[in-house]
C-alpha cells in the first residue's frame, strides 16, 4: 500500500512536532520537512543561555537534528525553500539554496509551519555592518562574538519586549554601555500589568539606559553604525539589535492561501486553509485565545506544538470530531534577579481586543512573617480578570525567588475558565517552609475580592 504523503514546510517547534507526532502515531506516512535555513533547528528561546555560555555546546541549543526523525523513517532537508504551493496538481515547488535547482513535489497533505520573520526597519542606513538581528544560529554565533570584543563598547537595543530584554541583559552582563529604547513607554509594556512594571523598571535603570517612547529614524555610519538617530536625539552605538517585532513568513502564499490583511494566514477552527488539505499551526496564524474568546497573535513554542499535536490527531478525517480547543498564551521571563510568569491577558491586550476587563494587584512574603527576611522573599501577583462574571482572564506572578511554576496554575486556571471565586478558595498545600496557610494565589484571588488580609 502506498504511504500518504505529508510535506511539512518549516523545521521549528510545529513542524518538529507535526513531523514526530505523525510518525509515532501512523504507519503508513512519508513524511518530508523543508527548512530553508541551513541550520535544523535553532531554538531562538534558548539564545540568552547560548550567549552567556550555560548550554553544552552552540549546536545543541536545537529543536531536534535531521537524524532524530530520519531514524523515525522521516526526511528532513536543509538549505531548501519552498516557494509555491499548486492546489491544482497538489504540488509544492521546492527550491535548493544551495544550487538554486527547483523541483516539484507531490503530497496528499501539507502542513505550513512557516513561521515569522524578524522586522527590519525601513529607515536610512539599516543595511549598515553590525546591525543585528536576534534570531537565529548566524545571528547568535554573531552576537556572542560581540560580548567579547571590546571594540564595541556601546550597544543600542531597539526593542523592548522579550527579545530585546534577553538582549540588554546579556551585554550589560557583559560590560557593554547599552541603551534599550522603544516606541512604548515602559520595558516590557505590553506584557505586563503597570504594578508589576513599577517593580521591574528600576532594575533596568540600574543597569542600562532607557529611551522609551521614541521613534527610529536611521542609523548613521560610514561602513559600520555609529550611532542611532531617533525623534528625541542620536544614540552613540557600536553595535545595534533590532528586536521590533516580526512579520508572517506568507508573501510566498499571496493569491493561493488566504491571508489577512497583516498576512497571517486564515484558518478555520479545524486549523484548515482556504485550500482542500493544506493546514497551518504555528507563529504565522492566530490561535483561538481561550480567554479572549477570539483568534489573536500569539507567538509561542508552546502554542505552535499544541496545534501540530491536534492537527496530527485530525488529519486524516474528512472532517474532525472537534475543533481545536484554543491556547492561553503561557510564558516566563527573568529580568535580572527578577523571575516572572505570565499566562493569558493582560490589561494591553484586552485593551486592544475590546475585552472588558478589571485588574487587581497584591503583595506578600513568600512565607508566614514568622520566617526571617532572608529566607521570605517578596512576591508579586497581577490578576486580570472580568469585571463582571469575575472569570479569569490572565495573571502573572513575580518575584527574585523563582515562584514561575505558579504561572502554570494560571495558565490551568484560565483555561477552564475559572473565576475568582474558585481560585480563592482552592485546595493547595501548606508548609511554611514552601509558602503560607493560605497559598499565594489563593490571597491573590481573595484581596482581588476585597476580602479581609489573612
Amino acid at each position: 500500500m502506498d504511504k500518504r504523503k505529508v510535506i511539512i514546510v518549516g523545521a521549528s517547534h510545529g513542524g518538529h512536532e507535526s513531523a514526530i507526532e505523525l510518525l509515532d502515531k501512523y504507519d503508513d506516512v512519508d513524511v518530508t520537512i523543508y527548512e530553508a535555513g541551513d541550520f535544523i533547528s535553532f531554538m531562538s528561546c534558548g539564545m540568552q543561555l547560548f550567549l552567556e555560555n550555560k548550554v553544552t555546546a552552540e549546536d545543541d541549543v536545537r529543536n531536534f537534528a535531521p537524524e532524530d526523525i530520519e531514524k523515525k523513517g522521516g526526511h528532513v532537508y536543509a538549505n531548501h525553500e519552498v516557494t509555491a504551493v499548486h492546489p491544482d496538481k497538489k504540488t509544492v515547488t521546492v527550491k535548493d539554496l544551495t544550487n538554486d535547482s527547483e523541483e516539484e513535489v507531490s503530497y496528499d497533505k501539507l502542513i505550513l509551519s512557516s513561521g515569522v520573520t524578524p522586522k527590519v526597519l525601513p529607515v536610512p542606513g539599516s543595511d549598515l555592518k553590525n546591525i543585528y538581528l536576534m534570531r537565529g544560529r548566524d545571528w547568535a554565533s554573531k552576537l556572542k562574538a560581540a560580548t567579547t570584543d571590546p571594540a564595541i563598547k556601546n550597544v543600542a537595543i531597539i526593542g523592548a519586549g522579550y527579545i530585546g530584554t534577553e538582549a540588554s541583559e546579556v551585554f550589560a552582563k557583559a560590560g557593554k554601555h547599552v541603551t534599550l529604547m522603544d516606541m512604548i513607554d515602559r520595558p516590557l509594556g505590553t506584557y505586563l500589568n503597570p504594578e508589576l512594571l513599577d517593580i521591574l523598571e528600576p532594575t533596568f535603570k540600574d543597569h542600562m539606559d532607557l529611551k522609551m517612547g521614541v521613534k527610529i529614524e536611521g542609523f548613521n555610519g560610514t561602513d559600520k553604525v555609529e550611532s542611532v538617530e531617533t525623534d528625541n536625539g542620536d544614540v552613540s552605538a557600536d553595535l545595534v539589535v533590532v528586536s521590533a517585532g516580526v512579520s508572517p513568513n506568507t508573501d510566498w502564499l499571496k493569491g493561493t492561501v488566504d491571508l489577512d490583511q497583516r498576512g497571517w494566514i486564515k484558518t478555520d477552527p479545524y486549523l484548515r486553509t482556504n485550500v482542500k488539505d493544506v493546514y497551518a499551526i504555528g507563529d504565522a496564524i492566530l490561535p483561538y485565545s481561550i480567554p479572549a474568546g477570539k483568534p489573536m497573535p500569539i507567538a509561542l513554542a508552546t502554542t505552535a506544538r499544541r496545534e501540530a499535536q491536534y492537527l496530527v490527531d485530525h488529519l486524516f478525517e474528512a472532517k474532525p470530531d472537534q475543533v481545536f480547543k484554543g491556547v492561553i498564551g503561557a510564558s516566563a521571563l527573568s529580568v535580572f534577579d527578577y523571575h516572572f510568569a505570565t499566562a493569558g491577558l493582560n490589561q494591553f491586550s484586552a485593551e486592544k481586543n475590546d475585552i472588558p476587563y478589571g485588574t487587581s494587584f497584591y503583595e506578600d512574603s513568600m512565607r508566614p512573617a514568622y520566617i526571617p527576611e532572608k529566607d521570605n522573599p517578596k512576591v508579586y501577583v497581577s490578576l486580570t480578570f472580568n469585571p463582571y462574571n469575575h472569570q479569569i482572564l490572565g495573571g502573572a506572578v513575580l518575584s527574585k525567588y523563582d515562584v514561575t511554576a505558579q504561572g502554570n496554575v494560571l495558565a490551568l486556571a484560565i483555561s477552564h475558565k475559572m473565576t475568582l471565586e474558585d481560585l480563592a478558595e482552592q485546595d493547595f498545600f501548606f508548609q511554611p517552609g514552601f509558602d503560607r496557610q493560605w497559598s499565594l494565589l489563593n490571597l491573590a484571588a481573595q484581596h482581588a475580592l476585597g476580602l479581609a488580609r489573612f
